[in-house]
């Protein structure tokens, strides 16, 4: 009978062992996910070619907590509020990207590329960046030269702690073009690594 009873309290013991484990594993799991690492689904074409509809990237969002987004940088963020239907916050001309935008953020994530950061003079010619009067080299973007968005000759100045995003496909993309810079805080972090589908693993 002792035999039997002490056969029992090992089982169980085994059993709140593993479910303990299994509640360890899941807690440092979401704590990985909402502190360090962060899944992201693609959900436009607005970074096509170097990012597919449905494609799943995973998001460093610690990094920035020390260093700045360098240009090149793909990044997921919270754009201003009023992005969605292409909201400036601030008067312009029709030949120049937005300069500033609007003050409050929206409840949505973007996903982009880095093109201009704090203080850079940036105008976008044939769907091109150019900073500082130097047309910057871009393998990685769909060019285009006719969208409605893809020549903005005067220059704007990028205000200081803010940063310009602009997709990859540069005639399918609403970006800062239209919405403006935006400010670091309300970057969530830095695009490192995409693991779905199967055959588009890598680095980015």
């Amino acid at each position: 009978m002792a035999r039997s009873k002490s056969k029992h309290q090992s089982t169980r013991g085994s059993l709140i062992e593993l479910v303990t484990i299994v509640a360890v594993a899941l807690g440092l799991a979401l704590g990985i996910q909402a502190f360090l690492v962060k899944p992201f689904r693609i959900p436009s074409e607005s970074m096509v070619p170097t990012l597919e509809v449905g494609q799943r990237v995973l998001v460093d969002r610690v990094s920035f907590r020390f260093s700045d987004p360098d240009r090149g940088d793909i990044v997921v963020f919270k754009p201003p509020l009023g992005s969605e239907s292409n909201q400036c916050g601030a008067q312009h001309s029709s030949d120049s990207a937005c300069p500033r935008s609007t003050p409050e953020r929206s409840d949505t994530n973007f996903i982009k590329r880095v093109v201009g950061t704090p203080g850079d003079r940036l105008k976008v010619i044939d769907g091109a960046v150019y900073i500082n009067g130097k047309r910057q080299k871009e393998e990685f973007a769909r060019l285009d030269s006719e969208c409605e968005i893809c020549n903005l000759p005067k220059e704007i100045t990028i205000p200081q702690d803010q940063y310009f995003m602009m997709g990859d496909n540069r005639g399918e993309s609403a970006d800062s073009r239209e919405w403006g810079p935006v400010p670091k805080k309300w970057i969530i972090g830095k695009a490192f690594m995409t693991y779905w589908p199967p055959r588009r693993i890598g680095i980015l």
